[in-house]
């Protein structure tokens, strides 16, 4: 799991994109369709059009990381629309990359009866 320092946003960039962009073509996608700044501290996840693969890219204050992960069965949950951005938790991200369904938010547990 990435380290998540607990003021990083998580943004999950909505829609597809090019898988074979690095860091650079990356962070041109989070300036100009996220509006917002790669260099900020926060992580940013994109997907490819087949929906196995997702990249991360993160400024830790000290370099450009790019995360990869390929999922061998199975596609990563991700938003319909085309275009925009999605603010996610860690817990979420998390699901995420395990190939959750991220979006499920339901308690598998019931409260105790007052009694």
């Amino acid at each position: 799991m990435i380290p998540v320092p607990s003021n990083t946003k998580i943004w999950l960039a909505a829609g597809v994109t090019d898988m074979r962009k690095g860091f650079g073509g990356l962070s041109m996608l989070v300036q100009q369709a996220l509006e917002e700044d790669p260099f900020s501290g926060h992580l940013f996840i994109f997907r490819g059009m087949r929906g196995d693969l997702c990249k991360i890219i993160w400024w830790d204050n000290q370099g450009a990381c790019l995360f990869s992960k390929r999922l061998e069965r199975g596609r990563f949950v991700w938003p319909r629309a085309e275009d925009g951005k999605i603010t996610l938790r860690a817990s979420q991200l998390s699901m995420l990359l395990e190939g959750i369904d991220w979006r499920i938010q339901k308690k598998t547990w019931k409260p105790l009866k007052a009694g």
